[in-house]
């Protein structure tokens, strides 16, 4: 795998609910020829789908399962200039989205995601 691509956490319960016909061509292709990352903030926004039950099973145990399917890892990153980045993020009100958004560009990572506020305003973003 030549490339890393940080994935969104609707992708993250696609492809863990092998859901792959929700994926664009493209982003069929990329996740096949890229190594998959995602941000920390994912897994909690996994435990806020959890407990609200829009999701069935633990942030852990979707992670675990495409880390092994995938290879998926978590990018590890500084918290305080994470924060930082996503304060200049004022587009959304969504955090998830603030903090997903400014890990890619902190680490000028492309970002899969099919969030239309995200694909309008983040450059590194994309689906199509």
């Amino acid at each position: 795998m030549e490339n890393l691509i940080l994935i969104d956490t609707h992708v993250v319960i696609w492809l863990y609910s092998g859901e792959i016909e929700l994926f664009s061509e493209k982003a069929k292709r990329e996740i096949q020829e890229n190594e998959l990352v995602t941000s920390p903030i994912i897994k909690l926004e996994l435990q806020y789908l959890f407990e609200i039950k829009k999701i069935s099973r633990k942030p852990n145990e979707i992670l675990a399962e495409l880390h092994k399917k995938t290879g998926l890892r978590i990018l590890k990153c500084d918290f305080a200039e994470l924060i930082e980045e996503s304060l200049k993020l004022n587009w959304t009100r969504d955090p998830f989205d603030r903090l997903i958004v400014a890990q890619s560009l902190l680490t000028n990572i492309r970002l899969l995601t099919k969030d239309q506020t995200i694909l309008k305003n983040h450059k590194l973003s994309f689906w199509e």
